[in-house]
């Protein structure tokens, strides 16, 4: 599903990736771990397509992103690469329906096909009953809910997580870490997860640790 190779970053005179090579299969979840400063949330917005290397290679379900336009990159993120944060980024003016199908109406898709979607995946996170519920009436639990939901609105390739327990109680923490890997089970979903957590870390496939812009 990944593969990236020799992937350099530099901010300044701060070189913060430092020739990272990984390759992530289809329907794996995998965590990057590490200490603050180590490089995890800048990889993660590389392999997202939010932040471009300045060295290195990166293909992403097979194509060479690295080749596109901006245009061509936005459609592509928008269709394959689906994003959970740490703070939900959710439209406090729009309703948690709303706010699942937006990505489906930046791709074009019909309000009623995609209104249609956000309802079936809201209802598969247990939110049926909060869809015209704005995120001022929504607990953090169920707002991470609703982004995650976001996140599968256009049935991407690969869910990118910049902790995205790192907000959230104990209870709702672990509510979150299995249903990542519910969607996993029932849908093949692949997820790269920056995180502190121990817990969702020891339950990845995979754990990768950096350590001073490499991966050990």
């Amino acid at each position: 599903m990944i593969q990236a190779s020799n992937i350099h970053k530099s901010y300044g005179q701060l070189h913060v990736l430092k020739g990272v090579d990984m390759e992530i299969g289809r329907g794996e979840v995998v965590s990057i771990v590490g200490k603050s400063g180590a490089g995890k949330s800048t990889l993660l917005h590389i392999l997202g397509t939010l932040d471009k290397a300045d060295e290195g290679k990166l293909l992403i379900n097979g194509e060479d992103v690295s080749r596109l336009n901006p245009k061509k990159l936005a459609a592509f993120r928008n269709s394959n690469i689906g994003f959970v944060f740490q703070f939900h980024h959710l439209l406090p003016e729009f309703t948690a329906v709303e706010n699942v199908y937006i990505p489906a109406l930046i791709s074009k898709q019909p309000e009623s096909k995609a209104r249609r979607r956000a309802e079936e995946l809201l209802d598969y996170l247990n939110l049926s009953g909060r869809l015209t519920h704005k995120p001022a009436q929504l607990s953090g639990g169920e707002q991470q809910r609703v982004a995650v939901a976001r996140s599968l609105m256009n049935q991407p390739a690969i869910v990118f997580a910049d902790e995205p327990s790192g907000n959230l109680d104990s209870t709702s923490s672990q509510e979150l870490h299995q249903l990542l890997f519910d969607l996993r089970r029932d849908f093949k979903q692949t997820f790269v997860i920056v995180t502190h957590n121990k817990e969702l870390a020891a339950m990845s496939d995979r754990t990768l640790e950096m350590k001073d812009g490499r991966l050990a």
